[in-house]
């Protein structure tokens, strides 16, 4: 179960947004500028809210009253951002790889191997970001946000940096990813199409939730 309930006052806008979800994945719904993406950002930790409460199966990963606040890396929170965030230095394989410090080099590559099947990237550990097309750079950075096994996967307007004919194929394996590793989400979209894939689903408009039970 996730639950967010959260509020920050910003410059001619307010977020107070309340929900709370158990479905396998949940889609944050609605126009450019609503608050979906800055919820999205509070939950993995990149966006501090004035007061609020998010709590993941459990776990508070922020309670102001009670002054706690996990750092992003603590909350085992998979976040991949609209435009990807891949490191343009480091190629698929170190992209991918990048969050498992600590990890013996053997369990490393095991692991890298394994998710790079799952995405249909083998053969492409050796390119850059500047070398693949907007549909792999969109599976190197969901690779790379699993390949720490998170709790939840953060997903910000996956699809929307994608041309028209490949997004669909790409929904689709993302519901097939999520099928083989059973990790849960939550994406923000403005587009029915992608919201159509969750299984929960909490319209935004004007910093608050206007459907407040989903669908």
């Amino acid at each position: 179960m996730l639950e967010v309930s959260i509020y920050r006052q910003l410059d001619g806008f307010t977020l107070d947004a309340s929900f709370a979800t158990d479905a396998a994945m949940t889609a944050l719904v609605g126009p450019s500028g609503s608050g979906k993406t800055l919820t999205l950002r509070a939950v993995a930790g990149v966006f501090a809210p004035d007061a609020g409460r998010i709590v993941l199966d459990g776990v508070p990963l922020l309670d102001t009253e009670r002054g706690i606040d996990l750092a992003p890396q603590a909350r085992r929170v998979g976040y991949v951002p609209q435009q990807y965030g891949l490191f343009p230095h480091l190629d698929v394989l170190g992209n991918v790889g990048f969050g498992l410090r600590g990890v013996d080099a053997a369990e490393r590559q095991r692991r890298v191997g394994e998710l790079l099947e799952l995405v249909g990237l083998l053969g492409f550990e050796g390119r850059r970001p500047h070398q693949l097309s907007g549909g792999q750079q969109q599976r190197v950075a969901l690779a790379r946000a699993l390949i720490v096994r998170p709790r939840l996967l953060l997903l910000d307007e996956p699809f929307s940096a994608l041309d028209s004919g490949i997004r669909e194929p790409l929904r689709n394996s993302l519901v097939q990813l999520q099928g083989a590793l059973g990790f849960r989400a939550v994406l923000v979209t403005h587009d029915p199409a992608d919201a159509a894939i969750a299984g929960r689903r909490f319209e935004f408009e004007g910093g608050r939730i206007v459907e407040p039970n989903g669908t």
